[in-house]
């Protein structure tokens, strides 16, 4: 009994030190791209320091200047948000109705949904391009889009129906006694209540299509290139430019860390809730 205590008190005493080193662990490689985005070539290449002995900001201003860098920026703002749009339109009605209903070969067509999520992007890449390429979709951002709704919506439909089962039948049926039709039931009623799983969802459908680089490298060429695709073509002739694509690095994970400061409150909540 005395042992079992004195390990307890070993383990909660070193737990706080445990998670400081962890927090080092996870922050050391952002700390050492925000150093190198902040450092030349010449530094970078030339010598090891903590800290940047000559301090610059051209790599950034090379980021916002150059339409190459930003407009990469735009593009893939662009398709993230539309498939993240898209795919939480498709996904609530039929989350809804895998929650509501039992039909002919529902379990399976739930399986053969996940099916789709678990399949790698380079299984679709080739079909996607030539398909793309024939009906002339190819290099534009609803076609980056719709690909990525493929991986997104089974991941929103199984996150939704797990909150939609959690919704008891009898608020659906009380709400068409009162006279609601289904749509306004359903916008005013019942999506309020699943408000947390329709956050989570939109997060990780946002996350995912952010930082895919293989189809949307395959899909795009110049109009629609994405940041990321832009990131793997900073080779020249000079070598790779070290402290712009550190400096790219930086801003890609903004609008990350802005999407996780406005939904922390539902993936908070959602977590606990849902399937995730």
């Amino acid at each position: 009994m005395n042992n079992t205590k004195t390990r307890t008190g070993f383990f909660s005493s070193k737990s706080p030190a445990i998670m400081l080193i962890y927090i080092i662990f996870l922050m050391l490689p952002i700390y050492w791209l925000l150093n190198m985005s902040l450092k030349t070539n010449e530094e970078i290449l030339g010598s090891f320091s903590l800290f940047p002995v000559n301090l610059t900001f051209d790599n950034y201003v090379t980021i916002f200047t150059d339409p190459t860098w930003y407009w990469g920026y735009f593009n893939s703002m662009i398709y993230v948000v539309m498939n993240t749009v898209i795919s939480l339109l498709v996904a609530l009605p039929a989350a809804y109705a895998f929650s509501r209903y039992s039909f002919l070969g529902d379990k399976h067509l739930f399986f053969w949904l996940l099916t789709n999520r678990m399949a790698p992007p380079a299984v679709f890449a080739l079909p996607f391009f030539q398909l793309y390429s024939s009906v002339g979709l190819f290099d534009t951002h609803i076609a980056v889009a719709l690909a990525h709704t493929l991986f997104n919506v089974p991941l929103t439909v199984w996150i939704l129906e797990g909150f939609m089962k959690g919704v008891p039948k009898e608020i659906d049926e009380t709400a068409y006694v009162d006279g609601f039709s289904f749509f306004k039931f359903f916008t005013k009623i019942f999506t309020p209540l699943i408000s947390s799983g329709i956050g989570v969802a939109a997060f990780f459908c946002f996350m995912f299509s952010w930082v895919e680089l293989l189809l949307s490298r395959t899909l795009t060429a110049v109009d629609a290139k994405s940041i990321a695709v832009t990131m793997t073509k900073t080779v020249s002739a000079s070598g790779v430019d070290w402290g712009v694509l550190a400096a790219a690095g930086m801003l890609t994970i903004v609008p990350g860390a802005i999407v996780i400061y406005f939904v922390r409150h539902h993936i908070a909540k959602g977590l606990s809730l849902g399937r995730v």
